[in-house]
């Protein structure tokens, strides 16, 4: 009598296996056409996406599709400039002549401080002996020259020492993502963008993927932080009016399924695989995940959809990646994962049987106690 009401216990599980809870769905179920046509015979499904394979054949094309999210902002190629700053409005003068005549215009000393004198917003200083002398646009030693030319018409002995300290056309502003936010003035044209930066504290460093971005005018620049760091030829020469501020990177990716965590989760750095991020959110499940059948989900703009060449055939693509092979798991270190991205991990067929043999066992042990 026991015996059979085992048998029947165990029959009854046999068929509730099928409806038996699971955290992700099989890779056939989520592959399967959303809107197959199956009323029709002979009549092939119909899908409204599809589905790359990464690995070593398919991996070039893929990486050579558009972004999706944010277009990508461009930067500026390195130049040297002249190491000598070029007089600008607001920038403030000081000149102090020299001169030997034991009966200077001057004074007896033959050393004679001006007063400081700010340049006029149409470039101009006033010397006195000389009037209004245009030196916006000029270096230093060229404004001293053209002064000291200028004066010797009148005072033939005369020599110029000439110092500018700069004024806001010759200042960058750091605006925010800093240590030291504020105003940095410019002591010359050749100051390096990370010279100001390392004056500034550096990025705030809550930021988690710091992106710098450069307002120039009416256009705005943008890199990533380590970038800039790691390329000489990004460590652009700053401008006078330059305004510099730093913004996390924004991007994030969802894990769910049968992954090792289940949440949306921050991209820490600029370029991210598929292979980093499943290290980053604790693999997959070992007792539930089917390591051949991770998906990656992505969408793309309709002016990205092409031929599947320059960019995919669909909107919507299925990546689909086999970390049991070494082929799977070297393409999956060499794919860059987008922001919006979703990382699914499908469930085992073992999954249900399992689980239902765990049932089972715990079955035996009761009967057997009682």
């Amino acid at each position: 009598m026991l015996a059979q009401r085992f048998a029947a216990i165990i029959a009854c599980f046999a068929l509730a296996s099928c409806g038996l809870p699971r955290g992700a769905g099989f890779q056939s179920e989520v592959l399967a056409a959303s809107n197959a046509n199956t009323a029709v015979e002979g009549e092939e499904p119909v899908y409204d996406f599809s589905v790359y394979e990464v690995n070593r054949e398919t991996l070039p094309i893929l990486q050579g599709w558009p972004a999706t999210g944010d277009a990508t902002l461009p930067w500026i190629v390195a130049q040297e400039q002249p190491a000598s700053l070029m007089i600008a409005a607001g920038d403030m003068v000081q000149i102090t002549i020299w001169d030997a005549e034991e009966n200077s215009i001057f004074g007896a000393t033959g050393v004679t401080p001006l007063q400081p004198e700010t340049v006029s917003s149409d470039g101009r200083i006033f010397v006195p002996y000389i009037g209004s002398l245009r030196v916006s646009g000029m270096a230093s030693s060229t404004a001293r020259q053209r002064i000291e030319e200028e004066l010797i018409r009148t005072v033939p002995s005369a020599q110029v020492q000439l110092t500018v300290e700069p004024g806001p056309s010759n200042t960058a502003n750091l605006a925010s993502g800093f240590g030291l936010s504020g105003l940095y003035p410019l002591a010359d044209r050749n100051v390096k963008i990370l010279d100001l930066i390392s004056q500034a504290g550096g990025p705030n460093p809550e930021l988690n993927s710091p992106q710098v971005r450069l307002v120039r005018g009416s256009k705005t620049f943008g890199i990533p932080f380590e970038r800039l760091l790691r390329d000489p030829r990004a460590n652009i020469a700053m401008r006078g009016g330059d305004r510099v501020y730093v913004e996390d990177d924004s991007r994030k990716f969802i894990a769910l399924g049968a992954t090792g965590t289940q949440s949306i989760v921050d991209f820490p750095e600029v370029e991210f695989s598929a292979l980093e991020a499943l290290a980053l959110i604790g693999g997959v499940n070992a007792g539930s995940a089917n390591p051949e059948g991770i998906l990656i989900m992505r969408e793309y703009a309709p002016s990205a959809v092409a031929d599947g060449i320059a960019g995919p055939p669909k909107e919507r693509v299925v990546f689909t990646i086999d970390l049991t092979s070494a082929d799977g798991l070297f393409s999956a270190g060499n794919f860059m994962l987008e922001g919006d991205d979703l990382i699914y991990g499908t469930e085992s067929a073992l999954g249900p049987a399992l689980t239902l043999f765990g049932l089972t066992n715990q079955l035996v042990s009761t009967v057997r106690a009682n």
